[in-house]
């Protein structure tokens, strides 16, 4: 663990020091409220602190910008999911209603799986969902993709190899 008085210490206490104003600011315009423009500020710092490469940064702003822009697409991407949930919860009875720890875990898991699909590729994506969605057979989904049958069970392969990570994690 790297003492109080470390370079790497010194670095990120000059940059958040010069730089945190700036950067909640930039948010806000982006967010369209302190509140959230606040907790990613904060999210992008302590993404910064776990980073031991930021004693010679060139465009601190820009870098700074680059890991809040991450962040600002994680939370739409989870606000998305949270409300489509939502939406299709709403439709069953109140009587099947569930607890808030329930609603989280799923939450986290909706979360979790969207990131394993971004991480799999379009192509591998694509054919993931036509086989697990639309519930096509590898032949067909060769045929509608236009590419071989091993083609198909390569990249189906490579996405259940992702979702028993995701499982095991």
């Amino acid at each position: 663990m790297a003492s109080a008085d470390s370079p790497h210490q010194q670095q990120v206490h000059t940059l958040y020091t010069d730089h945190h104003g700036w950067l909640q600011s930039w948010l806000r315009r982006k967010l369209g409220n302190a509140f959230d423009a606040a907790d990613l500020a904060h999210d992008t710092f302590v993404r910064v602190m776990s980073n031991r490469n930021v004693t010679h940064l060139r465009e601190p702003r820009g870098y700074l910008v680059t890991i809040a822009h991450g962040l600002v697409i994680d939370r739409f991407r989870r606000q998305a999911l949270e409300n489509a949930y939502l939406e299709a919860l709403a439709m069953y009875p109140e009587s099947e209603a569930i607890s808030q720890e329930t609603h989280a875990i799923i939450i986290e898991t909706l979360v979790a799986i969207d990131r394993m699909l971004d991480e799999l590729g379009s192509r591998t994506r694509q054919i993931f969902m036509l086989a697990q969605i639309e519930e096509l057979r590898y032949v067909d989904i060769a045929r509608r993709l236009g590419i071989s049958l091993p083609t198909v069970k390569k990249h189906l392969v490579r996405a259940y190899t992702e979702c028993l990570v995701l499982a095991a994690a």
